[in-house]
Parts: structure tokens; C-alpha cells; sequence
């Protein structure tokens, strides 16, 4: 089953905090997303259903390795996107807010394409 704009965006967040802090709970994603704790939860029972995450019975989520390939590829895009933006001038937020919304509808192929031309 194909990921929401928001299921990827619940991934994307998590990889990002496993990064910086390693071990990471719905309040940290909450926090981080700006989001209430009750979107969380249910955002992250879905992703939790679809083989995305796993939560242990402390509440730490961890990626499952299709939840981290897919967290990669979106983290993948929103950089690449942002990079493209801010050399073409627009500035580090907006690019940023831009490259948030495009990389959730971009087709693999353009996405490919733009790889290929910042190579």
C-alpha cells in the first residue's frame, strides 16, 4: 500500500531524528513536526500497520528496513530538491518549504532526471 503525503512525511521526520538522536519516541516526533500527540499516535499506528516502524514496549520507534529505504528515498529527494533550489537563488526556508511539497509528487523519473543534470 502506497505511503500518504503524510505517512512520508511521519518517515522522513523519524529518519531525521534517528540521526541526530538516535533513539526516538512519538513526543520527539511531535515535537520536531510541530504536531498534536494524537496525530502522531495515529500516524504512527499506520505506519506501525503498514511494516514501516516498530514500536518496543518503551515506546521507542525503530525503522523497519523497508521503512528505512523509504525514509532515505524521501530524505533523498527533499535534499536533492532543496540543493537545486537554493543554487538557482531562492532562499534556504523557502526552499526548504518548497522542496517539502514537491518531493511527495515528483515522479521517479523527473526526480531521476534532476539527479542526473546535478551530477
Amino acid at each position: 500500500m502506497p505511503l500518504k503525503e503524510s505517512g512520508e512525511m511521519y518517515l522522513e521526520s523519524i529518519f531525521v531524528l534517528c540521526r541526530e538522536k538516535g533513539a526516538v519516541r512519538s513526543i520527539d516526533v511531535a515535537e520536531y513536526m510541530n504536531y498534536s500527540k494524537p496525530s502522531i499516535s495515529r500516524g504512527v499506528s499506520l505506519l506501525k500497520q503498514q511494516g514501516y516502524i516498530i514500536v518496543d514496549k518503551d515506546g521507542y520507534i525503530t525503522l523497519t528496513d523497508a521503512g528505512k529505504a523509504m525514509a532515505q528515498n524521501i530524505f533523498e529527494r527533499h535534499t536533492l530538491l532543496t540543493k537545486i533550489l537554493t543554487s538557482i537563488g531562492v532562499d534556504e526556508k523557502t526552499a526548504a518549504e518548497d522542496a517539502c511539497r514537491i518531493e511527495h509528487v515528483i515522479s521517479e523519473k523527473t526526480f531521476e532526471a534532476l539527479k542526473n543534470i546535478v551530477k
